[in-house]
C-alpha cells in the first residue's frame, strides 16, 4: 500500500543511480550517478569525461573499437558516503551489466550507510522514468519501500524500444556474431529491440528493410502494446542526430494523444553498441500511476 504523502516532510532517503540512465531535464532525473568506463585499446575514460562529439569521432574514426566497463564499487561507495540519509541505489538491468553487483560490493566500502538496492530491469529512458517515480516519492516524504513500489508499477507499464541503422557496432562489441551482422548488412535489416519483461535482457521484436521503415516499426510496436487512442508519455533517445525523434513523434501523434514527451541523447556507454544512427523511446500510458490513484 502507498503511504499518505506529507509535502512538508523531510526526505526519508537519498537516491543514486548509474550511467545506464539517460536523464531528461523535465523529469526528476538530477541525481548522483556512478559512471561507466570507456576503453579505447589501452586508453580508458569515464563516460562523463568524453564529450559526445569527440566520442562519435573516435567511434567512427577507424581506431580501436571501444568497450565498456561497469562502474567501480568505489564509485558507488563515494556516492553512499556523500549521502545525508539512507540510500536507495537504482541500477541498469542486472541482465545487461554488472552494475548492480558493483553497487552491492560498494556496501562493504561504506559500512555505516544503510543501502537498499533496486534493479530497474531496464535502462536508458525507461530507467529515467523509474528514477522520476522514486524521486517523486522522495519529494513527498515517502519511504524507500514506496519508491520501489512506484518504480515497479512504472516498469510494468513502460515499454522500451530502440532501432539502429547498422549491426556493425554490435558486431564490433561482440554483442552479435559476424555472420549475423554480415547477413543483416546484406539484407539492409534494421532490428527493433526491446528489453524483455521476463528476462530483463535484449530481445528483437521486429526487423525492417530500411531506416524509415524501422522508425515506423517502433511506432507500431507502441500502438500494438498500448492500443490505438491511448494517451501516452514518451521519452525519446537519439544517437548523433535528433531528427529521427521528430518522425517517430509524428507517427505516434497520428494514433495517440501525447500527454508528455521528452528528448535526451543516448549516453556514450550505450552508443558504443548502437553507433551514431540510433533512435529509441520509452512509452507508457497516460498519467503516472500515483496520479491515477489520486484521481
Amino acid at each position: 500500500m502507498t503511504s499518505a504523502s506529507d509535502p512538508t516532510a523531510a526526505p526519508a532517503f537519498d537516491l543514486v543511480t548509474d550511467g545506464g540512465l539517460d536523464a531528461f531535464v523535465d523529469l526528476r532525473n538530477d541525481v548522483p550517478f556512478a559512471p561507466f568506463t570507456l576503453n579505447f585499446g589501452r586508453e580508458s575514460f569515464l563516460a562523463t569525461d568524453l564529450p559526445r562529439d569527440r566520442f562519435f569521432a573516435r567511434l567512427t574514426g577507424g581506431g580501436p573499437h571501444p568497450t565498456t566497463s561497469q562502474p567501480a564499487p568505489e564509485a558507488f561507495a563515494a556516492l553512499y558516503r556523500a549521502a545525508a540519509r539512507p540510500v536507495l541505489a537504482v541500477t541498469i538491468s542486472a541482465a545487461l551489466s554488472g552494475s548492480l553487483n558493483a553497487a552491492d560490493q560498494a556496501r562493504a566500502l561504506a559500512p555505516d550507510v544503510p543501502v537498499t538496492l533496486h534493479d530497474s530491469r531496464t535502462l536508458s529512458g525507461a530507467q529515467a522514468l523509474q528514477v522520476h517515480a522514486a524521486m517523486t516519492a522522495r519529494a513527498r516524504g515517502l519511504d524507500a519501500a514506496t519508491a520501489i513500489e512506484w518504480m515497479k508499477r512504472v516498469h510494468d507499464e513502460t515499454e522500451l524500444y530502440f532501432t539502429i541503422d547498422t549491426l556493425e557496432y554490435l558486431r564490433r562489441g561482440g554483442r552479435i556474431g559476424r555472420v549475423q551482422a554480415t547477413l543483416g548488412g546484406l539484407l539492409q535489416l534494421k532490428p527493433v529491440v526491446t528489453v524483455d519483461k521476463e528476462t530483463a535482457a535484449y530481445a528483437t521484436v521486429a526487423r525492417a528493410r530500411s531506416w524509415t521503415k524501422a522508425l515506423a516499426a517502433i511506432a507500431q510496436q507502441v500502438t500494438d502494446r498500448h492500443g490505438e487512442g491511448t494517451p501516452l508519455r514518451v521519452a525519446f533517445m537519439y544517437g548523433a542526430d535528433q531528427e529521427p525523434v521528430e518522425r517517430v513523434l509524428e507517427y505516434l501523434r497520428e494514433r495517440h494523444p501525447i500527454v508528455w514527451s521528452g528528448v535526451a541523447p543516448v549516453g556514450v556507454a550505450l552508443a558504443v553498441h548502437t553507433g551514431p544512427v540510433a533512435m529509441g523511446l520509452a512509452a507508457a500510458p497516460g498519467a503516472w500511476p500515483w496520479e491515477r490513484e489520486e484521481g
